[in-house]
């Protein structure tokens, strides 16, 4: 006999130097705000050499997420910093692994969201956000962006887009600021809101 799986969002990034980290947690925050639990999981890089072999566990930070984390999730929060305008070549690769999940129909209905952080305002966030949802509508997801309701979407100088949280680690990698936090924690609870609100229709 299989134990039900208590309903979770699954928050899954790539992080190089620590900003995308830092959402996923304050994401997780949100998302516990809300009432639902948050599952936090990374994914390993990628190398150019075949030989290459990530550890079964990192060795420090969040877990590597399964297959499994990503079929069992009520909702997810994606992540990954902005390398030419599109996600992180380890999230596009765990990504790609998730054919079997395409097939089986898991995600179909299920809530999800996205974020990023990149080097420059004008660095390809908004078109990173756009790309990392593409394979989210594949798999059937609904898709959800931060409404205008939140007054920082139109005063900020930094990270924020209606397409999901962002922030920009300038030169200097620059830790994000309070701005981009709350809306990463405002994205997290928008995401959990509606996983409830499904989960008990």
């Amino acid at each position: 006999m299989t134990t039900a799986v208590k309903p979770y969002v699954l928050v899954l990034y790539y992080s190089r130097y620590g900003a995308c980290r830092t959402m996923a947690t304050h994401i997780a925050r949100g998302i516990e705000q809300a009432g639902l639990e948050a599952r936090v999981r990374t994914v390993p890089p990628v190398s150019a050499e075949c030989e290459a072999t990530a550890p079964a566990i990192p060795d420090e930070g969040h877990l590597y997420a399964s297959q499994d984390d990503l079929r069992d999730c009520a909702g997810l929060v994606l992540g990954s910093p902005t390398r030419f305008g599109n996600m992180a070549a380890p999230m596009k690769y765990f990504l790609d692994s998730s054919s079997a999940l395409w097939l089986s129909g898991a995600l179909i209905g299920k809530p999800a969201a996205v974020f990023t952080s990149s080097n420059s305002l004008h660095g390809g966030q908004e078109s990173t956000l756009l790309t990392m949802m593409l394979p989210l509508l594949h798999h059937g997801m609904m898709l959800l962006g931060l409404p205008y309701s939140h007054a920082e979407l139109s005063s900020t100088t930094t990270g924020g887009t209606p397409y999901g949280a962002s922030h920009v680690s300038g030169s200097n990698n620059r830790p994000p600021d309070n701005t981009e936090l709350h809306l990463c924690r405002a994205l997290g609870e928008r995401v959990a809101t509606t996983a409830r609100a499904l989960l008990n229709a």
